[in-house]
């Protein structure tokens, strides 16, 4: 291997290793937080969503921060897409992004399982499969890339861990879907059969409608915010 080679592996391995410790402690937070909640509200869901929402909050906005500054703290495939076609980066960072962060959604799920005694890895029976969830997501994660992109268009990107965290905030309880808005996420939420869960069953269409809304609040925010 080539110096130059060398230098760019790595220069790559820091933000592949924010991307994967980023999305492993998102998921972590949102899988154990969904449990915690649900022993806490005895019975009632909207007592075990407000705890996993005010937790995804708080998380988002802390790990946003905290990793931004080494990979832009995307911990989702489709933001990292948008940032592709942005010219961002090239193709083979792309896939080696989106590998770490499925990578880490997966541990994430499995930590918080295991944190509260569930096994390590339990396919979810939780359905989402109705057509007001699956245009819930395309909504949710279109205003997610559309947020995201509306600030670093016009230089604001130092807002970008506020908004973002509060726009997940709102999400939760403005779709019927509690807002996914994220593939790698999706994905490890169908290794817990928990409150956050979703059933493997339901995951691809999930993922194809965030992909969806991916495009929709990016080209949106192209339009609307142009260079």
């Amino acid at each position: 291997m080539s110096d130059r080679a060398t230098t760019a592996a790595e220069h790559l391995l820091p933000r592949l290793l924010s991307e994967l410790l980023g999305t492993a402690a998102l998921v972590c937070v949102v899988v154990g937080s969904g449990i915690m909640g649900e022993n806490l509200a005895a019975g009632n869901a909207g007592v075990a969503l407000l705890v996993n929402a005010l937790a995804t909050v708080f998380a988002l906005y802390v790990l946003i921060t905290v990793f931004g500054p080494v990979s832009g703290a995307q911990f989702n495939p489709v933001v990292t897409l948008a940032a592709r076609f942005d010219g961002a980066f090239g193709w083979g960072e792309t896939i080696a992004r989106i590998a770490a962060q499925t990578t880490g959604a997966l541990g994430g799920a499995v930590i918080a399982n295991l944190m509260f005694d569930y096994p390590a890895m339990e396919l979810s029976n939780h359905a989402r499969d109705s057509a007001p969830e699956y245009l819930s997501e395309v909504v949710a994660t279109a205003g997610l890339l559309f947020v995201i992109h509306a600030l670093l268009r016009t230089h604001r990107g130092a807002l970008i861990p506020t908004c973002v965290a509060a726009y997940i905030g709102a999400a939760y309880f403005f779709t019927s879907s509690t807002s996914f808005a994220n593939p790698a996420v999706t994905i490890g939420r169908t290794i817990t059969d928990t409150f956050s869960g979703i059933s493997p069953a339901d995951a691809p269409t999930f993922i194809a409608m965030q992909c969806i809304g991916a495009a929709v609040g990016h080209l949106s925010a192209r339009l609307l915010f142009p260079d």
